[in-house]
């Protein structure tokens, strides 16, 4: 089940058909901070990849405002990052959203927070990554504060446009500047890591197949 940004974005394309871990790795390479902490797909076979549509959001105060109307604005391949503070008693997405996203043909959503009404997403077999599920609104909890400005995701500061990839083992996050870089970075590393798996079912040792193709230094960020 996997939700892929437009046809016409090659570097989201192509960090879309890399596993997770390999893009990760390519990120420790680079210096970048972008695996966003406990931030995990409804169902594991959930994958996303697009550019972030940000939505800032904080509690409610002496005057009420609203969880938003942005969805329709969005455009397809995009992904809604909502940045909820980490709150998980009070959900900032459900199923008008999920119903309404998929229809539009964005590439999922991501949440710091949590999310309802998991069936219709399940059953869509649209992406959702959050920090988890709960019933509860956000009406008259929380309010869509800003739109389009930097946001933090499992520790991870994300702008508009940024590339959010997800997998099962999780989400990272890529600044915009950056993707052709780690996209080039993560393909190297793909590329030895299938050399020590072929190896190894030749029958060789691991030690020496990960010797061969400089497994150890895969990571190692350059000076």
């Amino acid at each position: 089940m996997t939700g892929i940004g437009l046809p016409g974005d090659e570097v989201v394309r192509g960090l879309a058909a890399h596993d997770i871990s390999a893009i990760s790795d390519a990120l420790d390479r680079l210096g970048i901070a972008g695996q966003c902490l406990g931030i995990r797909p409804l169902h594991r076979s959930f994958e996303l990849a697009g550019r972030a549509f940000t939505v800032r959001y904080v509690p409610v105060g002496a005057t009420r405002g609203t969880v938003g109307d942005y969805i329709d604005d969005l455009e397809p391949g995009q992904v809604p990052v909502l940045d909820n503070a980490g709150r998980v008693d009070a959900t900032v997405w459900g199923d008008l959203l999920t119903v309404t996203a998929n229809r539009m043909g964005l590439a999922g959503t991501v949440i710091d927070g949590v999310c309802r009404d998991t069936g219709r997403s399940l059953e869509t077999g649209y992406p959702i990554f959050s920090r988890g599920h709960w019933m509860r609104t956000g009406k008259d909890r929380v309010q869509a504060d800003a739109y389009q400005v930097p946001v933090s995701i499992g520790g991870v500061r994300i702008e508009p446009g940024d590339v959010l990839v997800g997998g099962a083992d999780g989400l990272v996050a890529i600044p915009a500047g950056r993707a052709a870089e780690v996209l080039d970075v993560a393909g190297e590393i793909a590329e030895h890591e299938e050399r020590i798996r072929a190896a190894v079912a030749a029958g060789a040792r691991l030690d020496e197949a990960r010797a061969s193709a400089g497994y150890h230094d895969l990571q190692h960020r350059g000076e």
